[in-house]
């Protein structure tokens, strides 16, 4: 068997642990309160006023794990069950969501290198399939086609390597501030901090599989004369 197929096997088992585990943890962890009563807006919301930040508005949004910070028109957008829930899950990922607030105010480097590429990464996530494909049919008689389809999905690629530090940095803001704060006591603040390590894991996976993926279609470029 091709090395890069056993790779892609291996990142593939890896992302479902990841996303099994990230549920299980999430599971366990919304089972466990906070003290205060205090729900994941009232913690979006309490973060967002400790850090001056008064522009961005915390909304609820359907599904499962579909927080996000939209910083085109200041949200913190946090799923159903983050919102209304008092659990220590729902706290850290709120809180978590709001260091990407955090972020944002006080201008810092990787997310606003990460928001610059925005535009390419959205160009290239409609048209990289169908240009890397038509690369491939296209390799020998046109193999410029299948080189700019790289040079896209680089820029995907790049894009996951950057947010790894980006969320890890919301993490960490958000656990001290919980820590801070007392939203956290030290009978759960370990357990915020498990949930968003196994949170953080699902973009180190993501981040693997695109690198692992540039480098396959690398490799058809460089052998297209064998």
């Amino acid at each position: 068997m091709n090395p890069i197929w056993i790779i892609f096997i291996g990142i593939a088992l890896l992302s479902y642990i990841v996303q099994a585990n990230l549920n299980s943890k999430f599971k366990k962890y919304s089972e466990i309160p906070v003290g205060g009563g205090m729900t994941g807006r009232d913690v979006a919301e309490k973060m967002l006023r400790d850090h001056g930040i008064y522009d961005v508005k915390v909304t609820c949004v359907e599904g499962h794990l579909t927080d996000h910070y939209n910083p085109a028109n200041h949200t913190v957008n946090l799923s159903r069950d983050v919102y209304s829930s008092c659990s220590v899950a729902a706290a850290a990922v709120a809180a978590h969501e709001c260091g990407h607030a955090v972020q944002h105010a006080t201008a810092y480097g990787p997310l606003r290198m990460r928001s610059s590429l925005v535009p390419v990464v959205s160009f290239a996530s409609k048209y990289v399939s169908w240009i890397l494909l038509i690369g491939i049919l296209c390799v020998e008689s046109f193999p410029g086609i299948l080189l700019f389809g790289i040079g896209l999905f680089a820029m995907s690629t790049l894009f996951s390597f950057i947010t790894l530090p980006v969320e890890i940095n919301a993490s960490k803001r958000a656990l001290v501030w919980l820590d801070k704060s007392g939203i956290t006591s030290s009978y759960n603040q370990r357990d915020a901090e498990s949930a968003l390590r196994s949170a953080a894991y699902t973009y180190v996976v993501a981040a693997l599989s695109s690198l692992a993926t540039l480098v396959y279609y690398v490799m058809i470029y460089l052998g297209r004369r064998d």
